[in-house]
């Protein structure tokens, strides 16, 4: 069992030789565009290219993000970005959606592709299928427990588990709640962290409902390395170096030492921490005690004289590159020194003739201190061979000389490591108008209780653990039945499996997946798959490979404007969210535990409430908990009818009157709002 790799953050260049010199065995960058941490500093073409080059000769690795949800309009600059991380000789791309892994396979087909976090994997199911498809490795959700991790690291790809730093109440790349209040984008980078604003549950009227402390399980990481996790993962690209600098230190130490020091360990803590660190999910106990705030006492603990202390970690060069030499000296001939990493090789010799000495001729002792003295560089001598006459005269000019030339040329040598062949791809020859059928009407469910007129539906959807007998009951009445599986999987897949298969018996065959490890499941069963708003359907590209892998439709994400959906292309159908209180953010972790309050005080019926006094619905199935938007959201049939698409769907989670709907062509939808609505993110659009 090789070592787990240590995978430290890096926003800009201070912060890569940070964690180098404190012992990182990789690292992840962004690039100026299509980062998910877009207001870190992030590096540009030439950056990037020092960055890898510095890392590279530490043997280092260097992972660059491209893990944003990215339209059409942007391809030509994402294209641009794979090829300029791929003459970098990055060592792998880091992605989040399926049309960007589909163009980079395309684009760069040998550069080894990493599943995002922000894909939402978070079952054994779903890293089975990034696998199959031709993944590397798969960067897990953070909200998996110890077992759940366990079952994934069954199947041969590489995974990667965050162990230390900021833990979003939501299941990542399944917000939308930043988006949707003021159009900055958590799937775009631009989230503006609404989870640490107040939220209250209960009667606690001045909580943080939606706040958690920071993730730690750098005490586990012995744990996950005999599970096989690949690559232990510190957050924060958007932190400061000298938490860099402290995080990898104490996941070096916990890793190679099987602790961390009680400096290490109180650095870490100062540096940046929201009340302390939580296990929660990796252990199972997501209590109120996961729950936490930056206090002023957190912010005073990182004063400069804390950053003046840990930045004296990286201040210097670190030797961590062992080399072998023999150096050659013979009166009469040219001096020759050689020089092996074990892999590449140097020989470099001087312009100039060794001579007998007059007086004191050069010993192999001052030859071997001039030659090792390396410290601006990589690079240690573990073994250096001296073979020199006993009376040769050479000056230590010379020598100096010959080791900065070899070790130059040994850093150039190794810079590059991967030299990727680069594919020439005509983007806009993909973009070809769709031309689907005429639009129709779809409807998902929150229970089996519908109203007669939802008959007329093309298909209506309701959830997938709803009585197998209603669901029988409603296929007979002739409902054109389908049932959505779980946005939140979490540890239930063989229930999942189990009940898929007493569904199709019961002759229902059409299957809404929100994720790929649902897709998995159900395409295994031979059942008919439609593509679901949380697999974040935003490109031409996303929706070839949405046809290629046997979907038949797709719900598009409600973070397109209609302009942007007008403009895709491919022969797939897709379709918009037309009605309902929209999902705002997918927790593992219920809101209500923030305030001490259980399940069965819930009754999955509460509301949380912001500091504007809107209320917002819990929805919780005792697994997951959806947190949807205080307004429902509304698009008339008038722009439905100028949109290129083949359906739109009405969603009902909380309303009870639609079971009285007798004729879906009668639907009045604004006469049956009571409140004010929304119009959502269709006009607006996302930065």
């Amino acid at each position: 069992m090789s070592k787990i790799e240590i995978l430290a953050p890096s926003g800009g260049f201070e912060s890569v030789v940070a964690a180098v010199r404190n012992g990182a065995d990789a690292v992840y960058v962004g690039q100026k565009s299509f980062s998910a941490r877009a207001s870190a500093q992030n590096f540009d073409e030439d950056e990037l290219k020092k960055a890898v080059a510095y890392c590279h000769i530490h043997g280092v690795k260097v992972y660059v993000t491209i893990n944003t949800l990215v339209f059409d309009d942007e391809f030509e600059r994402l294209k641009e970005c794979m090829i300029s991380a791929a003459k970098a000789d990055a060592d792998a791309l880091i992605v989040q959606n399926m049309g960007v892994a589909r163009l980079a396979k395309m684009l760069v087909p040998d550069m080894p592709l990493h599943a995002s976090t922000q894909m939402s994997i978070h079952t054994a199911s779903g890293v089975r299928a990034l696998y199959e498809i031709g993944f590397k490795r798969v960067v897990l959700a953070r909200e998996m427990s110890r077992d759940e991790i366990a079952k994934a690291a069954q199947i041969p790809i590489e995974l990667e588990v965050f162990v230390h730093g900021a833990l979003c109440m939501c299941v990542s790349g399944q917000c939308y709640f930043s988006a949707m209040l003021g159009s900055r984008s958590g799937n775009r980078g631009a989230c503006a962290q609404t989870c640490r604003l107040p939220f209250s549950v209960g009667n606690n009227k001045n909580g943080y409902a939606l706040s958690l402390k920071d993730n730690s399980l750098i005490k586990h990481i012995g744990e996950l390395e005999a599970i096989g996790v690949a690559s232990a993962k510190i957050e924060g690209r958007m932190k400061r170096p000298e938490y860099v600098a402290a995080a990898v230190r104490a996941c070096r130490e916990q890793r190679d030492l099987g602790f961390v020091s009680e400096e290490t360990s109180a650095l870490l803590k100062a540096v940046f921490s929201r009340t302390g660190f939580t296990d929660g999910y990796f252990t199972g106990a997501m209590g109120k005690e996961m729950f936490g705030i930056r206090t002023k006492d957190d912010v005073v603990s990182a004063d400069e004289k804390l950053f003046s202390s840990i930045r004296q970690s990286y201040k210097d060069e670190v030797q961590n590159i062992g080399i072998s030499g023999i150096f050659t000296a013979k009166t009469g001939e040219m001096p020759l020194l050689k020089v092996t990493d074990g892999k590449n090789t140097v020989t470099k010799t001087a312009d100039l003739i060794c001579e007998r000495a007059v007086k004191t001729p050069l010993s192999a002792e001052k030859c071997r201190t001039q030659l090792c003295k390396t410290g601006s560089t990589a690079y240690k001598f573990e073994n250096l061979e001296i073979k020199i006459d006993s009376d040769v005269s050479l000056p230590l000019s010379v020598l100096n000389l010959l080791r900065r030339e070899a070790l130059s040329e040994l850093d150039k040598m190794r810079e590059t490591v991967n030299n990727y062949k680069i594919n020439d791809v005509d983007i806009f020859s993909y973009y070809k108008a769709y031309k689907g059928k005429k639009s129709s009407v779809r409807a998902r469910f929150a229970n089996t209780k519908l109203g007669s007129g939802f008959k007329e539906c093309e298909l209506v959807f309701v959830p997938l653990f709803s009585d197998i007998n209603e669901i029988k009951r409603l296929s007979a009445e002739k409902y054109n039945i389908g049932v959505e599986v779980p946005r939140g999987m979490f540890g239930r897949e063989v229930q999942i499996g189990n009940q898929l298969r007493k569904v199709k018996e019961a002759g229902i065959t059409d299957v809404l997946c929100h994720n790929i490890g649902a897709l998995h499941i159900a395409k295994q069963l031979g059942m008919v798959l439609h593509g679901g708003f949380g697999l974040n359907m935003v490109n031409t590209f996303d929706l070839l490979w949405a046809e290629e892998y046997g979907i038949r439709d797709c719900e598009l994400s409600f973070e397109l404007t209609f302009e942007r959906i007008n403009a895709l292309g491919g022969s797939i159908g897709r379709g918009i969210i037309s009605y309902g209180y929209l999902p705002l953010m997918l927790c593992r972790n219920c809101p209500n535990k923030s305030a001490g309050i259980d399940c069965k005080s819930c009754k999955n019926c509460s509301k949380m409430t912001d500091r504007k006094n809107k209320k917002f619905y819990l929805k919780c199935d005792g697994s997951f908990t959806e947190i949807l938007n205080c307004v429902p959201l509304f698009i008339a049939r008038e722009e439905i009818s100028k949109l290129s698409t083949s359906f739109n769907v009405l969603t009902f989670t909380v309303e009870n009157y639609v079971e009285n709907v007798e004729n879906i062509k009668d639907f009045n939808w604004i006469s049956m709002l009571n409140c004010k609505f929304t119009r959502g993110l269709y006009k607006r659009g996302v930065e």
